[in-house]
């Protein structure tokens, strides 16, 4: 038998989140709305990329090629942000290389979530022998530098976009566990818990119906705050050229691409850096707010 009081302590654990709450908190968070925004535009760039973009990103014209922006003299007007090496236009290549950067992001975080968060409730609910092993796992894992683990493995698998999403998903898994782990260890001692085994709950009706529930927020939050990561990831290693190959467009190879312009052609490797710490900057913002907006203990 669950006593009232916590009954009550568990429904306002697991009280979902209302649009009215996530706009209160949207609105007393102004960085928060910038975030959103920010992801936003990102996001409808590269849905619309093909009816957003002023040209093809994978067409040369070697009578263009290093062409400045718009505003710098002399600029060439067809092209906002210039051109790049083989006269490909820049804005284009920029707006192109956002869908490389959020299918690697929006693919590998959620499978790392979801292998993260099933190790995790299995690990600090079950204990014991169980919770030894898996933990014994992620920490050996956690042992190994990330980049040095992604950079191993992506020269044995070769560069490609799903040995990216792969790779980057199954180097990532263990923060997921160690986060979730931690939140079931406190949730297994709570009351609406210890009720409901006692009134003869099976384990996965307990872990479905009281502990899940509780654990969601936090797992939404940390995927908000893994975007970025992997975003960053994905563009370091294009950069080094174990990530997406040309010619394909992505901010991290135009990085690399415009490094050996950097003095006589600026915007060729600027752009790209600048769209990698704005969107970065977006999806971080955006997650701080979301935390703020799932977090019951912050609600106000």
């Amino acid at each position: 038998m669950v006593v009232p009081a916590q009954s009550s302590i568990a429904d306002r654990a697991r009280r979902p989140t209302s649009p009215r709450s996530v706009r209160r908190a949207l609105a007393l968070n102004p960085s928060g709305a910038l975030g959103v925004l920010i992801v936003t535009a990102v996001v409808l760039a590269a849905v619309f990329a093909q009816w957003v973009s002023p040209f093809d990103p994978l067409a040369q014209d070697i009578n263009q090629r290093l062409k400045p922006p718009l505003w710098a003299e002399p600029g060439t007007a067809p092209h906002l942000l210039g051109t790049d090496e083989l006269g490909r236009d820049v804005l284009g290549r920029l707006i192109f290389g956002a869908r490389v950067s959020l299918v690697v992001a929006l693919c590998s975080v959620p499978l790392s979530a979801l292998l993260g968060s099933v190790v995790g409730l299995t690990s600090g609910y079950h204990l014991g022998l169980v919770d030894e092993v898996l933990m014994r796992v992620v920490d050996i894992q956690l042992a190994v530098p990330f980049i040095l683990l992604v950079l191993a493995v992506m020269a044995v698998l070769g560069p490609s976009l799903r040995n990216l999403i792969v790779v980057l998903a199954a180097t990532t898994w263990v923060h997921f566990a160690k986060l979730v782990r931690g939140e079931v260890l406190t949730l297994r001692q709570r009351e609406f818990v210890v009720a409901a085994r006692a009134a003869g709950a099976t384990t996965a009706r307990v872990v479905r119906g009281h502990v899940l529930p509780n654990v969601i927020p936090t797992i939404i939050v940390l995927t908000t705050l893994y975007v970025p990561r992997m975003i960053i990831a994905e563009a370091s290693l294009s950069f080094l050229g174990l990530g997406i190959q040309p010619p394909t467009p992505s901010w991290g190879g135009m990085l690399s691409e415009g490094r050996e312009y950097i003095w006589t052609a600026w915007w060729a490797s600027t752009f790209p850096g600048v769209a990698i710490s704005v969107t970065v900057l977006g999806a971080n913002l955006m997650g701080d707010w979301l935390r703020d907006a799932l977090d019951p203990h912050l609600r106000h």
